[in-house]
């Protein structure tokens, strides 16, 4: 776990689903800028957890805290990216990155400003020449990354992934996951990425944090370096031969 003072924390959180208890006084601090990737098996509450983490799910009992502060409701300053792009199937791609800004008023006050915006975000992407293109004429990589452009127009502190990568092609998973990791970097982002791939949170992350268990508990966390594929390898590995 971090040292640093936590821009997002989770304290005692427990939460059920139905009778089913999910989590049961979980505790978790992620740092500013920290990236961190949330592994664990399918059904354990991944999502669940990074639902809560958002403010979009309240906990049964417990806390979130942003710089300290306790939250309830959505969380200012973080955004969601989800496993589908869920764009607007009428809207051209630009409309879709403009979403954000619709909804908050900003583009009524700034049209200008906030078009230019979301062309820079599209043409970091390399989607420049499909700003008038609608979704069901852009691949699912190209949909994933108006999904980002749209995520990033927001300007959020905090960037919420949850498995955005898994109906894509391994080349175009690779692809996608680095242009996350430039524009996360470059904006100085909270990065949490919930998966159950090694090769997403190797590519992204520089902590681990490791789901088991019914209600799920936080069995392992440590910090990833430049053989981050190797070191999960061993670590589940280790924890995999310690539970049989």
């Amino acid at each position: 776990m971090s040292s640093l003072s936590p821009r997002l924390a989770l304290e005692a959180v427990a939460y059920r689903y139905g009778p089913s208890p999910v989590f049961e006084r979980l505790d978790l601090a992620v740092a500013a800028g920290e990236r961190v990737g949330i592994l664990g098996r399918s059904g354990v509450g991944k999502s669940t957890l990074l639902q809560i983490l958002a403010g979009l799910v309240a906990p049964g009992a417990g806390r979130v805290l942003l710089d300290g502060a306790p939250v309830r409701g959505p969380v200012p300053g973080c955004t969601v990216m989800f496993q589908r792009p869920a764009l607007l199937p009428w809207g051209s791609v630009l409309d879709n990155v403009l979403l954000p800004a619709r909804l908050s008023g900003r583009l009524g006050r700034d049209r200008a400003g906030c078009t230019a915006q979301a062309r820079r975000l599209l043409d970091d992407l390399g989607l420049a020449e499909r700003v008038e293109a609608k979704p069901h004429q852009l691949s699912g990589g190209q949909q994933q990354r108006v999904a980002l452009a749209r995520a990033l127009a927001s300007e959020p502190r905090i960037l919420l992934l949850d498995e955005p990568f898994s109906a894509l092609d391994p080349e175009m998973r690779s692809s996608l996951r680095a242009d996350v990791l430039r524009l996360a970097k470059a904006r100085g982002l909270t990065l949490i990425v919930v998966t159950h791939d090694l090769a997403d949170v190797a590519a992204l992350a520089e902590r681990a944090v490791v789901l088991e268990g019914s209600p799920a508990r936080i069995a392992d966390d440590f910090p990833l370096g430049p053989e981050a594929g190797e070191t999960l390898r061993r670590r589940l590995g280790a924890a995999s031969r310690a539970a049989a």
